[in-house]
Formats: structure tokens, sequence, C-alpha cells
């Protein structure tokens, strides 16, 4: 059996593989944030503080304060790790983030709940990572569709021109395992006639080639005189130059 090359866009092994490498470097980064015992070292609250001001000075109002502040920081930390997610799972994969990300949220608040005595459980975190995570997951899936998009035309456009070309589109060919193939028949022999060559009873004679006529010859007479005519002045004959006669 011969398999036609299904043209269709292919996966890109870069792609996956760039996005897993990233999905897991960010993901360990992640999970040092919300993990830790505390964060008191890394001086999120002087941060947090300075951006407040910052966001107050351009005009954003006095009520944004830092609770809204971490749930949008939490939406923000989530989107790159449901975007590189979304570009890591293979073909329709994707929409597993969309389950397993607020899963992996789920699972950080539990684990603060039960193990880190410093960290707050908060259910609004639940909140704020699932909708970063579906906001990078659907973005992913946008892009990759854009790229499908691409390549559908991309590989329409090169098939057209070879059509117009004059050559026929290429065919890759699956090779055939050597047990389904069958030996080439050997061409059946043909019957022989004992009769080839001989004359056939019924056959008719064939009739002799003919020849081209040829006029006779008449036998040359000094003696002969031919006789007066019309015809003979007109040829250039005269009356008594010697011809030929025919005897009878």
């Amino acid at each position: 059996m011969t398999y036609v090359e299904d043209r269709k866009p292919a996966r890109s092994r870069l792609r996956v593989g760039l996005a897993t490498v990233l999905f897991v470097i960010y993901l360990a980064f992640v999970m040092w944030v919300t993990m830790s015992p505390s964060l008191e070292g890394v001086g999120v609250d002087s941060i947090a503080d300075r951006v407040l001001r910052v966001l107050h000075r351009v005009g954003v109002p006095e009520s944004f304060g830092f609770m809204q502040l971490e749930f949008t920081a939490n939406i923000g930390m989530f989107i790159p790790l449901g975007f590189l997610l979304g570009l890591a799972l293979p073909g329709w994969g994707w929409w597993l983030a969309l389950i397993l990300l607020p899963a992996y949220s789920y699972g950080i608040e539990w684990f603060q709940g039960e193990f880190l005595g410093d960290r707050v459980s908060d259910t609004r975190d639940i909140i704020s990572n699932s909708i970063g995570a579906w906001i990078g997951t659907l973005a992913a899936a946008f892009l990759r569709a854009l790229v499908h998009s691409r390549d559908e035309k991309v590989i329409a456009r090169a098939m057209w021109n070879e059509r117009r070309e004059g050559r026929a589109p290429r065919e890759k060919s699956a090779p055939v395992p050597s047990e389904y193939v069958r030996p080439a028949a050997a061409p059946a022999p043909q019957a022989v006639d004992p009769y080839a060559g001989a004359p056939r009873a019924d056959a008719r004679p064939t009739a002799e080639p003919t020849r081209p006529y040829a006029a006779p010859q008449r036998p040359y007479d000094p003696n002969a005189t031919e006789i007066l005519d019309g015809n003979a002045w007109n040829g250039g004959n005269s009356p008594t130059a010697p011809t030929q006669i025919i005897p009878r």
C-alpha cells in the first residue's frame, strides 16, 4: 500500500522543545515564590510599596491598595506559565492547561495552609492564578492557530505552483514490508501452432506479377517507303524515308 504524504503542517520540534525548557525553568521560579516559608528576605513588602507609590503618582486611584496589587500580580505571574504550557503541549492538548494550572494553584494554597505557617492560604489567590493561566493558555492557542493557518496557506501555494508547472505533487511512499510483497507472476507460455508455415488447402494461388508492356520491334528494311499522310509531314518524315515494317 502506498501512503500519500499528508500535506498538513508538521509539528515544530523547536517550538515544543524551547517551550518545554522555558516552562520548567519558570515553573521552578513560581514554586520558589509560592512555596518558600517566608519572603521577608526578598523585600516583597518594600517592592509593593514602591510600585503602589508609582501607580498612585500616575493616576491610579488610592483605593487600589496592597490586596488589589497582589491579586493583579498573581494574574501576571501565571500568564507566562499558561502560555508556555499551551505551547509545549502537543496538538489539541493545549486545553489541558486550562485544568492543570488551576489544579496546581489549588495545590499551592493547600500546601501553604498545611505546612507553611507564615504564609496565608487565600481563595482569591486560586482565582487570580487561574485567570492568569487561562489568559496565557488562550494566547498560546491563538498563536498556534495563526501559525497553523499560515503554514496551510504556504503548503497550498506550493502545491498550486507544482500543478501550474505541470508537475504532479510530490508523494511519499511508506516502505512496504517484504512479507506483503508478492513476486511478479511469470508470463503464460504461448501455444505453438504445429501447422504454422504449411500451405493451406483453401489458399488461392497468387497471380504472377505483371511486366511492363513493351512495343514490338519491327525489322528494319532499307528498300521500304512510308505511305504519305498528313501526320508524316508534321513529324518531319520524308515520303521516301526508309522505315520499319512488320512482316505479315
